[in-house]
């Protein structure tokens, strides 16, 4: 036991009840939180390459639903039947998404390259989806994306700038091309 005051600097002096007060705050015990990670992440989403996508798309397969997470760039064309989600509304309408589509069975994301946004979108609704099923929702690690119920998550290789290379004029596969845009380049 310390008696009397006792230096720290000279501009901190401590008496024996300030002692035992710090001493008593630094070997409180910390409360723990157990925080449950998500297995997924950006390195283990699927890709699905643009052929099997356009595969898909021209079987119109039903359990299929495109995410097309593009913001102002949405402009020059898109996949059939795809839904635009811009980037900057996914904080509202994310649960929402993840309601609307609970049925489906592959889900793909992209955006113009698929580096970013069509990753990190990907990501963002596997977690939401987990958080809104308790947790349920269980990835693999193993690069599968399936979720629980079966639905598979995927992000399409290469973008929209692949994929408008093929198929851009393929009216079967794409709507909205204006040629003029892609020509050049991204």
């Amino acid at each position: 036991m310390i008696r009397g005051p006792c230096k720290l600097s000279t501009a901190t002096t401590l008496t024996p009840r300030r002692v035992h007060h710090r001493q008593h705050i630094t070997h409180a015990p910390a409360k723990r939180t157990l925080i449950k990670m998500s297995a997924y992440n950006i390195a283990n989403l699927p890709r699905m390459s643009r052929e099997k996508l356009a595969e898909l798309v021209r079987a119109k397969h039903p359990g299929l639903t495109v995410i097309d997470v593009r913001d102002s760039d949405y402009i020059g064309g898109h996949i059939l039947n795809g839904i635009n989600v811009p980037v900057a509304s996914h904080d509202y309408r994310m649960p929402e998404l993840v309601r609307t589509l609970k049925d489906k069975d592959t889900v793909v994301f992209h955006c113009a390259l698929s580096q970013q946004r069509g990753p990190s979108s990907a990501l963002r609704y596997l977690r939401e989806k987990e958080r809104l099923e308790g947790g349920k929702a269980e990835g693999s690690g193993d690069g599968q994306g399936v979720v629980e119920g079966g639905q598979t998550v995927y992000v399409l290789e290469g973008g929209f700038v692949k994929w408008q290379e093929v198929y851009g004029e393929d009216k079967e596969l794409t709507e909205g091309y204006a040629k003029d845009i892609w020509e050049f380049g991204y």
